[in-house]
Parts: structure tokens; C-alpha cells; sequence
């Protein structure tokens, strides 16, 4: 009688695959059943709080998050892999701070392309059919899906965290329709412990309890997502964060001894240690005023994550920061805003740092009434109303 090879194990599958991943440059990778994640409820709960504050497309996608079979029904393996982006502190000459993973390539591009070629090299191994959903920025709940495939524990900052690059690691995923063996959770698995330090430094006690933020506290949320004007009270509470906040992260003791990989995103010249070159805070402030469309802001910052607050996000940031860091050029470019900026948001953001920093000086407030009687926008009006009258 002729032999008949066995099927391969869905065990000897899941490790081809990961082979693949591994191949491609992928630091962390594993294997999570396609299902609801193991945090569903406590993102339904998320939501139902409003703790998502205006990110609004995480509720209309909540019912994919909270069971991805819904949208994709041919699933049956959830590829999760991670790559570290752990680099030393990035620092605005003259003052402020962008997140470090700012100062290079936006890290969905990379990723993006890192799935595409595993996508690729996984239909050449006959490893994924044409059909195979590639997944990025989608409705899943990446954390908790990559904290069942191994990949991290979850931490009291609501990241997770790995032994080698604690935090400071971006996520991807990729849907598979193969039944794959689900990876064991690693040896060595980073704990918190009794380590309360990211809660201790939260700058807006965003941390609520552990594993909990509120997205309407956090400063990332505020600096990146948020569009609008932004609480007069986490104002100076953001401290000099023009973009994203890392604060949690650096105070994790996880993260103290990740390598630096500041070459895999490369740095972009705007933050090369005393360049200077757009990346100053009067830059983000005044770039592309009079430009219409956003487009000068759009091909200033290609391929950079400071694209996603749009011109006027990423200049009513750094008008805040101006207020809590004052100086001289800051307050001559934030009169020149809150004189000639076409957005009434960043003009109240000008107002309130002005307010903040130089309102001794009689010239400022004067300005700043005129601007008053003149402003036409209901909204940034009562702003500019509310900061003069915290001031004496």
C-alpha cells in the first residue's frame, strides 16, 4: 500500500510561520488564538466610560475589537509580532520634547512594509492563501491579543512589556486563515510587582488605577489625537511634551536597559542634537501659517508621525509649551499668533501661554485684549475670557 505523508501539525505550522516573521527583522513574534481578546470586557467598560475621549472611530469599530470574527470570518490564527524602538531622549533645541518614537519614520510605514514582505514570503512557503486579511491599523485590540501570544505582560501603564526592550516596543498583526498551535507564554515574564512608578509620575494622574488610563487625562492623547482646545488645567500639567509623553515609560525599570535602536527609524534633521533645523518650538508653532490646506505641514513632515495633529494640533502644542517654557522668541511668536494665526484654536492656545508667561509685561495683555474684542470664533473667544480671568 502507498504511504500518505501526515498533514504537518498545527504546532509545526505556527513555527514555520514564525520562522518567516523572524526572517523579515521582527523582534517578538507568536501565535494567539482569533477571537475576542481576554480584555473585552474592560475595553467595552473603556468605552461606555467615555474614557476614549473624541476618538470616536474606537467605538464605531467596537464591535470588531470585541470579537474580530465578525469581520473576518475566515480567520482562524492571529500573528502578532513586536519591533523595539527603544532610543535615548529626544530634546527640542532650545526647549521642549517630542516622543522618541517621533524622531524617525512614522512606525506604521515600517511596520506596514515589514507585513507586506512576511505577507509575500508566507504565500511563497504556501504558508497564507491570496485571501489572508493584513492587518495594521484595524479594529483590534493589539495589546491584549499580544499579551495571549506571548509577546509582552501587561503593565500597570496599560503597555506591555518585554525583558530586553520593556516598553518601548510598536505592534503589528496579521490574520491568518490557518489553524495554528498558539504559542506557550515565554520563560521569563516581566512583572510590576509592587512598582507604582509610572502611576507616581503620571504629569495628569491619566493612570486611574493599574492598567487603566484615561485617554481624556493623557497628554499623548491630547498632543496626538485630540483636536480641539484642550483643558485649561492640563495645560501646564503638559509640561514640555509638544508631541506625545513618555513619562510612563521612562520611569518603568523595564525599560532602563533597552538598546539603543535609534538607527532602525533613522532621525529625522529636525531633532539631530542641535540642528535646530524646523524642529524648534516657535518652528512647530509658526510652520505653514499661511499655507493653505495643511499642505506645507503635510510634505514638511512626510513619513513623520508629527503628520497626525495636522498643522494647527501640532501648533496650539507647541503654543502650551511656549506658555510653560517661556522666553523671549516664544513671546514674540505667540503675539504674532494670537495676531495673525488663521486658527481661532491655536489663537486661544497663544492667549493662555501668553497669560502664563508674560502677562507682567503690559504690552502682552493689552494685546491680548484687542485680540479679544476682534475674535470671531465663539469657542476660542470664551477660551481667551476664561484664561483672563484666572489672571489677577
Amino acid at each position: 500500500m502507498p504511504l500518505h505523508p501526515q498533514p504537518p501539525s498545527a504546532e509545526h505550522l505556527r513555527d514555520l510561520v514564525l520562522e518567516q516573521a523572524r526572517g523579515v527583522g521582527f523582534d517578538l513574534v507568536g501565535v494567539a488564538p482569533f477571537g475576542p481578546p481576554p480584555d473585552a470586557e474592560r475595553f467595552a467598560t473603556w468605552i461606555a466610560e467615555k474614557r476614549h475621549g473624541t476618538m470616536d472611530y474606537l467605538e464605531r469599530g467596537q464591535d470588531a475589537t470585541l470579537d474580530p470574527r465578525s469581520q473576518w470570518p475566515s480567520g482562524k490564527s492571529l500573528l502578532v509580532v513586536g519591533l523595539g524602538h527603544s532610543r535615548p531622549a529626544v530634546e527640542l533645541p532650545g526647549g521642549g520634547r517630542v516622543a522618541r518614537y517621533a524622531a524617525g519614520r512614522d512606525y506604521h510605514n515600517v511596520i506596514s512594509k515589514m507585513l507586506g514582505r512576511l505577507r509575500r514570503a508566507l504565500l511563497r512557503e504556501g504558508l497564507a492563501s491570496p485571501g489572508s486579511a493584513f492587518v495594521d491599523a484595524t479594529p483590534l485590540l493589539e495589546r491584549s491579543h499580544a499579551a495571549e501570544g506571548g509577546l509582552g505582560a501587561p503593565s500597570k501603564a496599560a503597555n506591555l512589556l518585554d525583558v530586553r526592550y520593556g516598553p518601548w516596543f510598536f505592534l503589528g498583526e496579521m490574520i491568518l486563515d490557518l489553524d495554528l498551535e498558539p504559542t506557550p507564554a515565554p520563560g521569563r515574564v516581566p512583572s510590576c510587582g509592587t512598582c507604582t512608578a509610572c502611576i507616581d509620575a503620571c504629569p495628569t494622574d491619566a493612570i486611574t488605577s493599574p492598567g487603566r488610563v484615561d485617554a481624556t487625562r493623557c497628554i499623548s492623547y491630547h498632543t496626538i489625537e485630540h483636536r480641539g482646545l484642550v483643558g485649561h488645567d492640563l495645560r501646564a500639567q503638559a509640561g514640555e511634551w509638544a508631541f506625545g509623553c513618555d513619562v510612563c515609560s521612562e520611569v518603568c525599570p523595564w525599560g532602563g536597559k533597552a538598546p539603543d535602536l535609534s538607527a532602525r527609524f533613522g532621525t529625522r534633521p529636525a531633532f539631530e542634537d542641535g540642528a535646530g533645523e524646523g524642529g524648534t518650538l516657535v518652528d512647530l508653532l509658526t510652520e505653514g501659517r499661511d499655507e493653505p490646506n495643511d499642505e506645507g505641514h503635510r510634505a514638511r513632515w512626510q513619513g513623520s508621525p508629527l503628520r497626525r495633529p495636522r498643522r494647527e494640533g501640532l501648533a496650539r502644542n507647541a503654543a502650551v509649551v511656549l506658555g510653560n517654557l517661556p522666553t523671549e522668541a516664544g513671546r514674540v511668536a505667540l503675539l504674532n499668533s494670537l495676531d495673525g494665526d488663521p486658527s481661532p484654536i491655536v489663537r486661544a492656545a497663544a492667549t493662555w501661554a501668553l497669560a502664563e508667561g508674560h502677562l507682567e509685561d503690559a504690552g502682552v495683555r493689552e494685546a491680548i485684549s484687542r485680540a479679544l474684542r476682534r475674535e470671531p470664533h465663539q469657542e476660542a473667544a470664551r477660551d481667551m475670557r476664561a484664561t483672563l480671568d484666572r489672571r489677577p
